[in-house]
């Protein structure tokens, strides 16, 4: 599996899909960019930090030791995923043991069972390594093409939508807490971001 498909749309379509995942029908209608000012739009990434820095979405978002991390409040203190686990630079686990043998195609019924979604598990791409960054750093990664797979904000809109192992993150299983909002508010904050110009504090 690629670790970046890329989707053009113009900016005025508007689609709608199914998050598998999560359950919910998920809409992608881009606003003019321009129609929201960039203090909105320093708003809408707040929340959208709130999501990426969330244990749901950073754990596998690692540099290139390759090592998904545990935290977040049902995990104790912040440490590497147990059992040694190196997803190599594959990011899937190939050199050593698949991610896969254990993360199958559903969560299991246990608290803090290994989570489960029917997709290919694997680490985020190297470039898109975040885990422990600055809401600014962030927000500067995610806005360049060359760290974030050469998307545009509607395309990484749609990535959301479409790439069923990121709505694992609002429906994470036993034991573990959700990503913040909903998977839809997520891809309407993306879009108003996007539409104030993808500002960050740093500007």
């Amino acid at each position: 599996m690629k670790p970046f498909a890329i989707l053009v749309l113009p900016l005025g379509l508007a689609l709608a899909a199914t998050a598998f995942a999560a359950g919910e029908s998920v809409e992608i209608a881009p606003l003019p960019e321009g129609s929201v000012s960039a203090e909105q739009g320093l708003d809408h990434w707040s929340r959208i930090y709130d999501v990426t820095s969330s244990p749901r979405c950073s754990n596998c978002h690692v540099g290139a030791d390759n090592l998904p991390m545990w935290s977040g409040p049902s995990y104790g203190k912040t440490r590497p995923h147990g059992m040694n686990i190196n997803a190599g630079e594959s990011r899937i686990g190939a050199e050593t043991i698949l991610c896969s043998t254990c993360h199958i195609g559903s969560n299991g019924s246990k608290e803090h069972g290994a989570p489960g979604v029917n997709a290919d598990w694997q680490l985020a791409p190297v470039e898109a390594a975040w885990f422990g960054k600055s809401s600014v750093e962030v927000c500067n990664q995610l806005r360049d093409p060359a760290r974030n797979g050469g998307r545009s904000f509607v395309e990484i809109a749609e990535h959301l939508n479409h790439d069923v192992i990121l709505h694992w993150a609002w429906n994470p299983g036993k034991g573990r807490e959700p990503a913040p909002y909903s998977l839809q508010e997520h891809v309407n904050d993306i879009l108003a971001w996007g539409a104030a110009g993808m500002p960050c504090e740093n500007d």
